[in-house]
């Protein structure tokens, strides 16, 4: 199942989602007599529970006619992020060995190193799929894609064991984490030791460079999370092109690892880390009128425009 949040008429809705098209939650269940209030909010709709069983039920009871009678063509609405606030965004650096020799540097054995942790300011740059990422003005030339699988947590957690993490998962997302690669505040500066860290930090931080969607899929009937495909395409040519199965950290260990000393929320966000391909790999960077398609099999295709 997979479910979207979108803005129709004014409202902002749940709906099933299907690439070209939407099913509203709340207007499946009046028309087979469930009584179910979809809300505003993803989480009660992918967590286990009441309103989790209600989903399910009608998602198996509506046909392909109900389908086409209640479908609105995903065209015709504002697709919107799959959770508009987390309290914590959270990303990783380096969970790929191809993308880390890539960027020129040997990639390490998980038993020789830990997962790097970063975040970013979740208000300012998350953007809804088919808005656009802009180019920053204070540094234009060297912005970067990465595509990476996200998770949506669904239950506070502390402390627990990569054995059960996957319990604590709500759904499955796409995230493009965009990224200023050579961001230089004051050039003329006198450069000290951490110079190159924040810089590579502050690069992460522009306003709109956290694009997520199109949909969220729930854990409970996504199967093992690193059997997804993932594919990047830059204006319809590929970029990136690997399977989650190239992690270094797992998810279940990456939720492991950031629980044993950070207590993760409802709805929180980790987005995992990017394979190679990237733009720096390359010499090749966005610019105004590209547009990104970061896909991830069974989830969806997250479109959003450069500007």
């Amino acid at each position: 199942m997979r479910l979207c949040r979108y803005r129709f008429n004014g409202a902002v809705q749940i709906g099933f989602y299907h690439d070209d098209s939407i099913v509203p939650v709340n207007a499946a269940a009046q028309s087979k007599g469930i009584d179910l209030d979809a809300g505003t909010c993803l989480l009660p709709l992918l967590n286990g529970g009441e309103l989790r069983d209600r989903v399910k039920q009608l998602e198996q009871q509506l046909t392909a006619a109900d389908m086409q009678a209640l479908s609105i063509a995903a065209a015709d609405v504002s697709l919107l992020v799959p959770n508009a606030n987390p309290s914590k965004l959270m990303l990783l650096a380096g969970n790929y060995s191809e993308h880390i020799e890539e960027g020129g540097e040997k990639a390490k054995e998980r038993s020789e190193t830990f997962p790097y942790v970063f975040m970013k300011p979740p208000l300012t740059t998350l953007t809804n799929p088919g808005d656009p990422v802009k180019i920053p003005a204070v540094s234009p030339d060297h912005v970067d894609w990465e595509l990476e699988l996200g998770i949506i947590i669904g239950r506070q957690c502390k402390g627990v064991s990569e054995a059960d993490a996957l319990n604590y998962v709500a759904g499955y997302t796409v995230v493009n984490d965009i990224s200023d690669r050579k961001y230089t505040p004051n050039p003329g500066r006198t450069e000290r030791s951490k110079d190159g860290f924040f810089d590579w930090l502050h690069g992460k931080w522009h306003d709109t460079f956290c694009p997520m969607g199109p949909c969220a899929l729930a854990a409970d009937e996504a199967g093992d999370p690193q059997t997804f495909q993932m594919t990047l395409k830059v204006n319809g040519e590929v970029e990136q092109n690997e399977s989650t199965a190239a992690m270094v950290f797992p998810v279940a260990a990456v939720i492991a690892f950031i629980s044993s000393w950070i207590t993760l929320e409802p709805g929180d966000i980790i987005s995992t880390g990017t394979p190679a391909g990237v733009g720096a790999a390359k010499n090749k960077f966005l610019k105004a009128g590209d547009t990104l398609e970061a896909g991830i099999d069974r989830i969806g295709v997250l479109r959003n425009p450069v500007e």
